[in-house]
């Protein structure tokens, strides 16, 4: 493996880029017309225009994607996450064209991309699954026999999903044909594919993932775990490593769990197996698997020392595995704030526009800024909200937080409204200094 297409955008492509100058390699950046100013498009070996704005039609076109890759003489694909990252279809076509893949195989994306196949296979290798239908819901009365074995409330769920679309929450039966008529039509418009399962619906849960590797020769390997409860929108703000909320020995229960199910898939590189935590029963349940490096990934290298791009190229190269899940030593606790381009007072609605000044905190071994963006750049309308993810580490969670509202206050950005301020207040807010956020937190708060 020479030379890399960087079939991404944003603040992952150069975080690859970076990835690939430590491992030797050669990089090429793709770009829409919109993002032809990208700084770290200068800083590639080349960079390759894939078309117009909207992603359907530069990031998410697999033929241009291709053409570039072999038009300047790549041997090898990082998708990044989001676009075409957990695409079987793309990855099977990378194949095809004598392209590396830097990523799991076109076989294990598809098998745990399907929800109800990945439900499948976690309980086939022992893994806690949440209550709910082992198939797709076929009719009205399969659907209400299968909600009376599930109870109420309970949530409907896309097979092909993620994001949050094509999911339902019932709270009676009267509700369920109307729910289950919205998330049908909804997960067909979003993956063209309208299979629903249903599973108990807990109402305040903790989203709690580990993050597994494993290499071509057989090696399966955990880096713990990490704590992603504070959401809005079914999206991810804030991410923590370790867990507040997790006793030392269903750490190390969901930690094996998550190794076996990749184990048991025969899974290649990164990947992340997903929990929810229900602190009522003190229990974890798999929800799904995540065939792909994650945004939230930094806490993990913070807390143990690794680079987790640089190990995704290695083991694409075919090389194992460079260390154990004994091996890894965690130290201290890390978070991650996703600094998005967004108005918390208006429902965290996207606000695109000219950043007048961008200036984030200094980065010390402590503090770490992934960004993609500097001052006097434009803030499109056409992606990810996403500027940058603030990365502060600490010898304990106190710590930690100490140390996130200083480089917070410390961050300057003017042009655009950003979640900074609300991030700010978090730290404040008790719920959140003793672990009691859940996944409807923000939510609720916005309530009150």
């Amino acid at each position: 493996m020479n030379r890399v297409l960087i079939a991404n955008r944003g603040e992952i492509a150069a975080r690859i880029l970076r990835a690939c100058r430590a491992a030797g390699l050669e990089a090429v950046a793709v770009h829409s017309t919109a993002d032809r100013d990208a700084p770290y498009l200068s800083q590639a070996d080349r960079a390759v225009c894939i078309g117009p704005p909207a992603a359907a039609r530069s990031y998410l076109l697999a033929d241009a994607l291709l053409a570039a890759a072999l038009g300047t003489g790549c041997d090898a694909v990082h998708p990044g996450y989001g676009f075409m990252a957990e695409n079987a279809a793309f990855a099977l076509r990378c194949a095809e064209h004598g392209l590396t893949f830097v990523g799991p195989s076109p076989e294990a994306i598809e098998l745990m991309g399907d929800k109800i196949a990945g439900r499948a296979a976690a309980a086939a290798n022992h893994v806690p699954v949440v209550p709910g239908s082992d198939a797709s819901i076929s009719d009205m009365g399969a659907a209400r026999r299968q909600a009376a074995d599930v109870g109420y409330p309970l949530l409907l769920k896309a097979s092909a999903g993620g994001g949050g679309r094509g999911m339902r929450v019932v709270s009676s039966p009267a509700e369920l044909e109307q729910r289950l008529a919205q998330a049908g039509a909804e997960a067909a418009a979003a993956f063209s594919d309208s299979r629903i399962y249903m599973e108990r619906y807990f109402p305040r849960v903790h989203h709690v993932e580990v993050q597994v590797f494993g290499d071509r020769h057989g090696n399966h390997v955990h880096l713990g775990e990490r704590d992603c409860s504070a959401q809005r929108r079914h999206q991810k703000l804030v991410e923590e490593s370790p867990s507040p909320v997790l006793a030392p020995a269903l750490r190390r229960e969901i930690c094996e769990a998550a190794v076996r199910l990749a184990r048991g898939v025969g899974y290649e590189n990164a990947g992340t197996v997903e929990f929810i935590y229900d602190p009522a029963e003190a229990r974890c349940y798999f929800i799904e698997m995540n065939t792909r490096i994650q945004v939230e990934h930094p806490v993990t290298e913070m807390v143990t020392g690794t680079d987790l791009v640089l190990e995704q190229l290695r083991v694409a190269a075919g090389e194992p595995l460079s260390f154990t899940s004994q091996s890894i030593v965690h130290r201290g606790h890390a978070i991650e704030w996703r600094i998005n381009a967004e108005d918390p007072d208006r429902g965290f609605l996207p606000t695109p526009g000219r950043l007048t000044r961008w200036s984030p905190p200094r980065e010390t071994p402590a503090v770490r800024v992934d960004t993609f963006v500097h001052a006097g750049q434009t803030v499109t309308p056409y992606y990810d909200s996403m500027l940058a993810k603030l990365i502060v580490k600490g010898d304990s969670r106190t710590e930690a937080l100490e140390r996130s509202a200083a480089a917070l206050d410390a961050f300057v950005v003017e042009g655009v409204s950003t979640t900074i301020g609300f991030q700010r207040a978090m730290i404040e807010h008790r719920d959140f200094i003793e672990g009691r956020v859940h996944t409807r937190w923000i939510e609720e708060c916005g309530d009150r």
